[in-house]
């Protein structure tokens, strides 16, 4: 799909996209990540269980990712996508009945197949055909912005569906499990709605058809593998990914920390996902004037410094204000990597019919975070409760943002050599002629 397509049809698709983008992380990631407080308490789980089961979504979603990126080259993403998100909701209603931790490993790991194998890689790469050759960063932009936003809605009418059942001042046990039962309900028959509108509306184009493979074959992975922008791309979503994983304890380091509510808290998590789509949009134009690459670095740079606020320690009950701007930096920073890590494609010469591919091998790699951040969170907050914890925390999010700006730098240098080469290429033909 490219922009001279009539603007009903090119604003209905990105919004489809943006709608299914983020509807199939909101049961297992946005839930968790605003109301992980109370998903512990729920689930009579400690951070290191809800951390675990995190990796068994990842390794599941590893082996999703490497298979399922092939398929997205073979078949439309309407079918795959509307697919994904009706089995991620009926997924829903195993959560809300309070299943056994046992009960909810499995449950991750179905999520991992739903949310990534069928799922994934057909997004990325009808986000790609709608980008066209000039709007990568605007059409990843508008996709991660607009999913900031949604999943900032839904965690807003999570917050509103929960405290309809609690109130500030008491919030018994059987409360608050009956309180996050109508949350998940509410948030499973939001995304079962939104997967079958996809399935059957999310229409592709003659020019989007042409973009899928009439098989899959070996040597589209071996074509792949040569291109040194994949083996970077690996490295640089690592590092992105973990730092987007870190946001998930901003709500509990309010509640343990800043010493907050649990409405509060959640209140917390919510204000962090509305930063995300702001980022998304303003990030996405900007790299459409000059190289995405560049604001990979920046953003890096800034989750840099973020981390090193909270690592230093010199955050607590009494300052409020540089709370919220610690996490302002930070998440603008972590939000710019992940909007941009896969609009760079087309800089790193990744042909756009081998994009499932491309994606589901980078993914392999790039996503294990799914497997080891979150047991390594949730051992560094049990190991040490409190402030203590979190600091170290935070300290992996800067060790591994210095990580992910030198291989975006990498990245640049090398897409930036290889179009003066190109340059002076055409410059010497004319030449010539």
């Amino acid at each position: 799909m490219n922009n001279k397509k009539p603007s009903r049809q090119y604003i209905a698709y990105i919004i489809l996209l943006i709608l299914a983008g983020e509807a199939a992380f909101i049961l297992p990631f946005v839930l968790a990540r605003v109301f992980r407080a109370t998903v512990l308490e729920v689930f009579q789980i400690n951070n290191t269980e809800l951390g675990f089961c995190f990796s068994v979504y990842g390794i599941v979603a590893l082996f999703s990712y490497l298979f399922g990126g092939p398929l997205a080259d073979r078949f439309p993403p309407r079918k795959l996508m509307g697919t994904a998100l009706i089995l991620t909701a009926l997924g829903g209603l195993v959560y809300a009945s309070s299943p056994t931790f046992q009960t909810l490993i499995i449950l991750y790991g179905f999520w991992g197949f739903t949310t990534i194998f069928l799922f994934w890689s057909a997004m990325i790469k009808a986000t790609r055909v709608w980008g066209g050759n000039d709007s990568q960063g605007k059409a990843f932009g508008f996709l991660d912005g607009g999913r900031g936003l949604v999943g900032a809605l839904f965690g807003l009418l999570g917050v509103f569906v929960f405290s309809l059942f609690v109130s500030e001042t008491e919030l018994s046990s059987e409360v608050q499990l009956k309180a996050f039962h109508y949350v998940v309900y509410t948030s499973s028959a939001l995304v079962a709605i939104i997967g079958v509108i996809v399935l059957f509306f999310l229409k592709i184009d003659k020019e989007t058809e042409a973009t899928n493979l009439e098989k899959i074959t070996f040597k589209n992975i071996k074509t792949v593998l040569k291109l040194p922008s994949v083996w970077l791309l690996m490295v640089i979503i690592i590092c992105a990914y973990v730092g987007y994983k870190i946001t998930d304890i901003f709500s509990l380091y309010a509640k343990d920390v800043m010493l907050y509510s649990e409405v509060d808290a959640a209140k917390t998590g919510t204000f962090l996902l509305f930063i995300r789509p702001i980022v998304g949009v303003v990030i996405g134009f900007l790299a459409d004037r000059s190289r995405p690459s560049i604001y990979l670095c920046i953003g890096f740079v800034l989750s840099f410094f973020g981390g090193l606020l909270f690592a230093s320690g010199i955050l607590d009950q009494e300052t409020d204000v540089l709370f919220f701007l610690s996490i302002i930096v930070t998440a603008v920073g972590v939000y710019a990597a992940r909007v941009l890590y896969f609009a760079v494609m087309k800089e790193g010469d990744i042909p756009l019919t081998l994009t499932g591919t491309a994606v589901g091998i980078i993914s392999f790699i790039g996503y294990t975070p799914e497997v080891f951040a979150g047991p390594a969170i949730g051992y560094f907050l049990d190991g040490s409760p409190g402030e203590k914890g979190h600091q170290q925390v935070f300290w992996m999010l800067t060790i591994f943002s210095v990580i992910g700006f030198l291989a975006s730098f990498i990245f640049y240098r090398i897409s930036k050599s290889k179009n003066k080469n190109l340059l002076e290429l055409a410059d010497n033909d004319s030449a010539f002629k």
